[in-house]
């Protein structure tokens, strides 16, 4: 911490991120969520996958501080958090690290 109580931030800072954005199949979560939040059951019928897939990727998206989780009964529903919606660009299709940024407006091949 700086003599002004703010955190300063440093390369490893990103490092989660970047572990959890190299998966196609969380980036292509991430990308989804972008729009409005999902349900698990959602995310797996939009990217094909299975609920139990889908739920372990988004587990590890918020353990890396990607997305978070609000609870409505029995729905878990998913969006990205505020600091992931901070360092996104002004069209919301550019995601900056400092280190690195990602596009999320064309898919991965």
């Amino acid at each position: 911490m700086g003599k002004d109580n703010t955190v300063k931030s440093s390369s490893s800072d990103c490092v989660p991120w970047l572990k959890a954005l190299a998966d196609d199949t969380r980036f292509a979560i991430v990308r989804l969520l972008l729009h409005r939040p999902h349900s698990v059951g959602e995310v797996a019928t939009e990217l094909s996958l299975t609920q139990y897939n889908a739920s372990k990727h988004l587990r590890i998206l918020r353990v890396a501080g990607l997305v978070e989780q609000s609870i409505q009964g029995r729905v878990h529903e998913y969006t990205v958090t505020p600091e992931f919606r901070r360092r996104m660009s002004t069209d919301k299709t550019c995601l900056d690290l400092g280190c690195c940024s990602f596009q999320f407006d064309q898919k991965k091949d």
